[in-house]
């Protein structure tokens, strides 16, 4: 009887390489996450038992290429889609498919390293999203909070500028009025931290009166673009939140 590692190789070839680590089989496959690290996967048991997972590395090495705790709601539902559609267990943060006696080793370990790769090319999203997607994130998280807010509301400032104000958010005791800085550039960051700090300007008149407003600044800091100076000029005029900290950020978005 063949062994899975028989089976492997003539299936696939030696691209795939066999060896045992610690009680698994660990498979290493010719597949690469976006900065070249080798995706390895590990067989354990035999017969209906057997279980082939990656032990949970795809998604340590996702959280390694971003600064912010937790994955956002978006990003967890396109991990859920790409198991759904490799026919992936996701469990306890692992990628993981049974192998029953009948099934194909090297059909496995193929969907699976496809699945992990599908995963890890997130961190392409993560790297070139826009500020589009950072809002649509924060609705996300809003949403999943039961948060009521409305988006790009348009509101009048002192000098007769209309601004367009990212997210105009309920509360039981005092509303608040949230924008979002975000980019990619270091460049541009300066100029992104002066228009908030103008728009807050214009809007002051709001943070005053019977349904006097808060102003929130949610800083997109998943990039090292800001220098101390941006956070500093904002935080004269607004509450500091940060993405990396959504917790923190959902806390004084409540109070």
């Amino acid at each position: 009887m063949f062994s899975p590692c028989d089976q492997i190789a003539q299936r696939v070839g030696q691209l795939f390489h066999c060896s045992k680590l610690n009680g698994y089989i660990r498979i290493r496959t010719p597949y690469l996450y976006p900065d070249g690290d080798v995706i390895d996967l590990f067989l354990r048991g035999e017969g209906e038992s057997a279980t082939l997972t990656d032990l949970g590395e795809t998604l340590s090495w996702l959280r390694m290429q971003s600064v912010a705790q937790r994955r956002s709601p978006r990003q967890n539902k396109l991990i859920r889609d790409v198991c759904l559609n490799h026919g992936i267990e996701l469990f306890r943060g692992m990628l993981m498919v049974r192998l029953r006696p009948s099934d194909d080793p090297g059909t496995a370990v193929t969907r699976l390293a496809q699945a992990a790769l599908r995963v890890s090319d997130l961190w392409f999203t993560m790297r070139t999203r826009a500020v589009e997607s950072i809002t649509d994130e924060v609705k996300d998280l809003f949403d999943e909070h039961r948060i009521s807010f409305d988006r790009h509301e348009r509101m009048p400032g002192r000098s007769g500028r209309t601004w367009s104000v990212d997210f105009h958010i309920r509360r039981p005791q005092r509303s608040a009025l949230m924008c979002v800085l975000s980019t990619a550039s270091r460049a541009a960051a300066h100029g992104i931290v002066d228009h908030v700090t103008s728009e807050w300007h214009d809007l002051s008149h709001l943070k005053f009166g019977p349904e006097a407003l808060s102003f929130i600044s949610l800083f997109d800091d998943t990039l090292d673009v800001w220098a101390p100076e941006d956070f500093r000029l904002v935080q004269e005029l607004s509450d500091l939140a940060f993405w990396s900290r959504p917790d923190e950020l959902i806390e004084k978005v409540m109070s």
